[in-house]
């Protein structure tokens, strides 16, 4: 699939190449590896840091992937999974953010790309200790970095 479409393995390329069932699969496996990460980082450490470490470190693994030497997908459906695990809130926030941006800007990746470089505010804001500051970059920066190259795209 690495050929196919935009040559992402993440949910996205897989809805448009493969169709709406596998894609829909993927989105779920996606979102519950954010999950996952979380909840196994959290009773590894016994603390809730070792969750939020874990979630940033599998949104930068589902977008840089050492099984795929380097490739991987934009990281939206694992950071929902993250967000949503370690806080609902800042993932209702983020949703609304990228609602409205996508509505002002008409493209999904610009909002996308500002969602992410504003996700360390976000979450600072929901929860004011800067470990979630730093938590905020470690999920937001791979997902920026992954959705800035397609600024132009709708």
């Amino acid at each position: 699939m690495l050929e196919d479409g935009s040559g992402n393995v993440g949910t996205t390329n897989a809805w448009r190449v493969l169709g709406p069932v596998p894609g829909t699969m993927v989105l779920v496996l996606d979102v519950s590896k954010g999950i996952l990460a979380v909840a196994l980082g959290e009773f590894l450490a016994k603390d809730a840091t070792g969750g939020l470490l874990a979630g940033a470190l599998a949104v930068w693994g589902h977008c840089y992937s050492i099984w795929l030497l380097g490739k991987g997908g934009k990281g939206i459906a694992t950071a929902v999974g993250v967000l949503f695990a370690v806080q609902p809130v800042m993932l209702l926030i983020a949703l609304a953010a990228f609602a409205g941006l996508t509505l002002l800007s008409r493209s999904r990746y610009r909002a996308a790309t500002l969602v992410a470089l504003a996700l360390p505010l976000v979450c600072v804001a929901v929860v004011p200790v800067a470990t979630y500051l730093w938590f905020g970059f470690g999920v937001g920066i791979p997902v920026a970095i992954k959705n800035l190259p397609d600024w132009n795209r709708a």
